[in-house]
């Protein structure tokens, strides 16, 4: 069973998540009301799956994420209410596996916990789509340079740069004029020297290199 550990400053939101969960047969193992208590539960509780806001008092979901993350302690899903912010990139930044809009509806939920715990992508098509839409009227600036960028070949940053700028497997495919089992390819080599989990990892490390997808 799927242990899950919700984070949320306020009483009903937690209320609410735990009760969605546990009548799906997830077991919530315990709540947190800010981003220290979530540290130390996680390293009490071991959950599989952190449920963390973004927005606490004190320690932020953010730097939660971040010590988390670095223990190895869970795997953590961002929640937040104001969509796509600049704190939903730090979060993706500080190593959670994706995030939330806390309007999700309540088998969307469940599905995200499972997928996490199963080491699959978090975010759904349409919320990346929405991240996407949040980079759209700010060019690529080079900020914080990705761990392992200079392993990346010529053709990997290119391949980089397009999912920066949102494009598909198959629409890399043919800017890039390569087949389809060339772009997948590239795809996995990128994710692996950069260290990336998913698409929307790879949207912010591109914007954090600055590339620009090419012409």
């Amino acid at each position: 069973m799927t242990r899950v550990l919700v984070v949320d400053d306020q009483d009903l939101v937690r209320q609410g998540l735990r009760m969605i969960l546990e009548l799906a047969g997830v077991d919530v193992v315990g709540e947190a009301r800010d981003g220290e208590a979530a540290v130390q539960a996680a390293a009490r509780l071991r959950p599989d799956v952190v449920l963390m806001d973004l927005r606490m008092p004190g320690v932020d979901g953010v730097e939660a994420t971040r010590r988390i993350v670095a223990s190895g302690e869970a795997r953590v899903i961002a929640l937040t209410t104001f969509d796509v912010d600049q704190n939903v990139v730090d979060a993706l930044r500080a190593g959670a596996v994706g995030f939330l809009l806390k309007d999700v509806t309540s088998d969307g939920l469940v599905d995200a916990v499972r997928r996490a715990e199963a080491g699959e992508p978090v975010v759904a098509p349409a919320v990346l789509a929405r991240m996407m839409d949040h980079f759209a009227a700010r060019p690529p600036v080079p900020t914080v340079r990705p761990p392992g960028l200079d392993e990346l070949s010529e053709r990997e940053r290119e391949v980089l740069a397009l999912i920066g700028a949102g494009r598909s497997n198959t629409e890399i495919a043919h800017a890039l004029v390569i087949s389809m089992a060339t772009v997948k390819t590239h795809v996995r080599h990128v994710f692996a020297k950069l260290g990336l989990r998913d698409r929307a990892q790879a949207v912010v490390a591109a914007r954090d290199a600055g590339l620009n997808a090419p012409e």
